[in-house]
């Protein structure tokens, strides 16, 4: 029997005009909820503010390639964070291998569409933080597992990213940041490496997705 959704959540039926992906993962199929065009989503006032678009609201091939390397990890007993989590793939699959999961994202919407989609496939609803990477995000404490998939495509995030996941890590824990070759990648692998962080390449994954190909690499990130 389906879960009940949150009145907020159940909303999103009415606010957008939505669409089914599945996606397989970690041996099961995952079913998302998301907008139908990403495009009928951008606002000039939004973008006038903040330079902000709606990236959130496409299921991204790097969202794909990560969810399918975290399927592999074990996480009973132990917090995970997904950094611009979007609609929060990788995210669920943390949880469904046993993760204790936090979704963050600057978007509230895309915050309710991970806690939808958690609430569909799980059975149970995902803790949810609005982090805008401007501003400090060590309040959300540290975790064994940061995730963070696609989120480098504009030079000035490369070092905020960087202060985000490396200040998320635990000690012994680790980050997978999954990247097209998004033109920040570099600068934040390299911030990683100043912050104090070791990085190395774990895979590169070629994706299909009809026409559309993509070579997504996986890099990760440890203390010391």
């Amino acid at each position: 029997m389906s879960v009940p959704l949150a009145p907020e959540l159940a909303a999103l039926d009415r606010r957008f005009v939505l669409q089914a992906r599945a996606v397989e993962a970690g041996r099961r199929t995952w079913r998302l909820d998301l907008p139908r065009s990403a495009e009928d989503l951008i606002s000039e006032a939004d973008f006038e503010r903040d330079e902000r678009l709606p990236y959130w609201a496409d299921l991204w091939p790097s969202a794909i390639v990560l969810a399918r390397e975290v399927a592999t990890l074990e996480g009973a007993g132990r917090r995970a964070i997904e950094f611009g989590a979007g609609l929060g793939l990788p995210s669920l699959v943390a949880a469904g291998v046993g993760f204790d999961v936090t979704v963050t994202d600057y978007y509230d919407d895309a915050l309710l569409f991970a806690r939808r989609n958690a609430v569909c496939n799980l059975g149970r609803d995902v803790t949810a933080a609005h982090v805008d990477w401007r501003a400090s995000t060590g309040d959300l404490g540290t975790f064994d597992l940061v995730l963070a998939a696609d989120v480098l495509y504009e030079r000035p995030y490369a070092p905020l990213v960087a202060r985000a996941v490396v200040g998320a890590l635990a000690p012994g824990a680790m980050a997978l940041i999954a990247d097209p070759g998004r033109v920040a990648l570099n600068a934040c692998l390299a911030e990683c490496a100043v912050l104090g962080a070791t990085v190395r390449e774990r895979c590169a994954v070629r994706h299909e997705d009809g026409a559309a190909r993509h070579t997504i690499t996986i890099h990760e990130v440890r203390l010391g």
